[in-house]
């Protein structure tokens, strides 16, 4: 084990942990924004524990990013659904 896999596995928990920050707050106040951010957080701490577990080499590792991709999509339809929202 290397110190890049210890750390992708941090960045990892952290990413999970955000996502589980996020769904306390929806169950707090049902605001839907909460839970597509709890959702996008835990699609990024996914794809990083893959990154960090699976030891997929350099030149494949472009499907795994198709998860971020995802994930970058989840919030960004988010903030524009609360936006909308508001007019």
């Amino acid at each position: 084990m290397t110190l890049y896999d210890f750390l992708s596995g941090a960045v990892a928990f952290g990413f999970i942990l955000i996502g589980l920050f996020f769904l306390r707050f929806w169950t707090r106040v049902r605001d839907p924004l909460f839970i597509w951010f709890s959702i996008a957080f835990s699609l990024l701490g996914l794809g990083q524990a893959i990154l960090a577990l699976a030891g997929i080499p350099l030149e494949e590792r472009s499907s795994v990013y198709l998860i971020r991709l995802l994930a970058f999509s989840l919030i960004i339809f988010a903030i524009f659904r609360k936006n909308r929202a508001k007019a």
